[in-house]
């Protein structure tokens, strides 16, 4: 854990993200805190979020000299920044972004001087295979998934920070695994749909909490794993605090649902279908010659992976104050609040 000496300053990229939500304010409210850098490409004004900590630094992690300039007197590094949808993106900027950017990020914390490099990894990392384990724990190896390139950049990622991190002994390396992250920030973040369909798709689900009867829609009994922003935000700031060892982590709340019950809290009237004829098809839209990226999201359904998150609560002394249902409803309610 962090001294009570002098406060620390940390240097966090992508901070108006889902993530940066939930860890920011936690950050802004400890004492042991001094100074954030914000580190984004768009402007911001911390501000208006009650971030008297934060300065805003404008910086692309593509740019090594920016992050240089940003991270100076950083104590602690937590790379946030990483392109999710791909829907902006073509494949080449998508993996200068996050691969050869989460890099330059570490160099760039090394080279600053910090005491500890955070990234915010995923449980993505771990692929989609068929032999995947009933829960994931963190001895499982990270592969990666065949066409996501989410699931792919990440296990590859985690793979060059060790390389890169055996190297530097004075860094210490948190990787933290989160599962689908909810909460009231996760409304506005970007969809997985085109631009042109992303509206509709917006009211139609607007339209379905609204219903006074519910609609049918068939949904297999997969597993399904959330955990809340707020609580993702204090696994970080554990790591930032170097309340635990280094390593990796999965991130995950208590309880486990089904798409089912997904649908059910939406205000749908499931009708439960056998998981294996939509697998089936994930598995062929997820392999589509020249499809776009978002498409790749279709091999999650291929097998969901369910983790084990009590390293994190035994080595960190992490608690989720929600749970995976409440999660989910807290996400549903700022979406009908919006």
């Amino acid at each position: 854990m962090a001294s009570r000496g002098r406060p620390l300053t940390i240097a966090v990229t992508g901070p108006t993200g889902t993530f940066g939500f939930g860890l920011v304010p936690l950050l802004q409210a400890d004492e042991r805190i001094g100074r954030i850098v914000g580190v984004a490409r768009r402007p911001f004004e911390a501000a208006e979020h009650g971030w008297t900590k934060m300065e805003y630094r404008r910086g692309d992690v593509r740019d090594r000299a920016a992050l240089d300039e940003a991270f100076a007197g950083a104590d602690v590094v937590v790379h946030l920044a990483f392109v999710i949808t791909g829907g902006a993106y073509d494949r080449r900027t998508i993996r200068a972004i996050n691969v050869e950017g989460t890099l330059n990020a570490f160099a760039a914390a090394t080279a600053a001087g910090a005491r500890r490099f955070v990234y915010a990894s995923s449980v993505a990392a771990y692929g989609f295979g068929r032999d995947t384990p009933a829960c994931v724990t963190e001895d499982w190896p990270t592969r990666p998934a065949e066409h996501l390139f989410y699931g792919q950049q990440k296990a590859q990622i985690e793979q060059l920070l060790h390389e890169r991190a055996a190297g530097q002994p004075q860094i210490a390396l948190y990787l933290l695994r989160p599962t689908i992250v909810l909460g009231p920030h996760s409304v506005g973040a970007k969809t997985l749909l085109p631009k042109r369909v992303a509206p509709l798709a917006k009211r139609l689900a607007s339209l379905a909490l609204r219903l006074p009867l519910p609609l049918p829609a068939l949904v297999p009994p997969l597993s399904v794993q959330f955990v809340h922003e707020h609580d993702v935000g204090q696994a970080l700031r554990l790591c930032v605090l170097g309340a635990g060892p280094p390593g990796a982590y999965n991130i995950a709340a208590d309880g486990v649902l089904t798409a089912i019950d997904v649908a059910r809290e939406i205000g749908l009237l499931p009708v439960s279908v056998p998981p294996a004829p939509i697998q089936a098809v994930a598995r062929l839209l997820a392999a589509l010659p020249f499809a776009p990226p978002q498409l790749g999201w279709a091999e999650a359904l291929r097998g969901p992976a369910i983790m084990d998150a009590e390293k994190a609560k035994r080595e960190l002394g992490w608690r989720p104050r929600h749970t995976g249902l409440e999660a989910l409803r807290d996400t549903l309610r700022a979406l009908r609040e919006r």
